[in-house]
């Protein structure tokens, strides 16, 4: 983000500043117990700024996670279609949601807290979009295993699984400054789902 002299941040655009403050308040005192009025004041900008950009907190919310996993499946997409052996697109994305998962900590955390707290709607748009990401990962699980790369004694679910449940984890061990990098930590539980798999 774009930052000013004084070490503010109000070079930046708008609603990244709107972002940048709702994901650190939420992630620090919730998103229940921050009000809007908290968030403009954090940011530097009105109300109305906020109206512009976003209809309500639930819409800060909503926005908080889907930036994420946006950039998530974008990557994934990118893994899946490259032109490399399965086991590798495979490797390399399941490393990828490792770290980029790590590098925005604070957001898949507030996600996770929080989720509930979206309306109906917006909580069946962020099911759809997750589920979507997952059936992409499945789908190199499945690859491998109709080419006789991956072992097909677990089934391909499970395995999505099996790692999903390790990432969605990170939030509540991982800290930057403890003894492995975003980096080894996504080798280590890339190579873990890769030992599961061969046959």
């Amino acid at each position: 983000m774009a930052r000013t002299t004084d070490g503010g941040a109000q070079a930046a655009p708008v609603p990244q500043r709107l972002l940048a403050a709702a994901t650190t308040l939420f992630a620090e005192r919730g998103y229940d117990r921050t009000s809007v009025q908290e968030i403009v004041a954090a940011a530097g900008v009105t109300k109305g700024a906020l109206y512009h950009y976003f209809g309500s907190k639930d819409d800060l919310l909503h926005e908080v996670y889907g930036r994420v996993l946006r950039l998530q499946q974008e990557r994934l997409d990118a893994f899946a279609d490259a032109d490399a052996p399965v086991e590798r697109r495979l490797r390399d994305a399941a490393a990828d949601v490792v770290v980029t998962t790590i590098e925005n900590l604070d957001d898949t955390k507030i996600f996770f807290r929080s989720m509930h707290q979206l309306s109906p709607e917006k909580q069946q748009q962020v099911r759809a979009e997750r589920r979507r990401y997952h059936e992409r990962f499945r789908a190199l699980v499945e690859e491998g295993q109709r080419a006789g790369v991956f072992s097909e004694a677990t089934p391909a679910d499970l395995v999505v699984d099996y790692h999903f449940g390790s990432v969605h984890h990170l939030g509540t061990w991982y800290r930057p400054d403890g003894p492995l990098t975003a980096q080894q930590v996504a080798d280590h539980l890339a190579d873990l789902l890769l030992r599961a798999l061969r046959t």
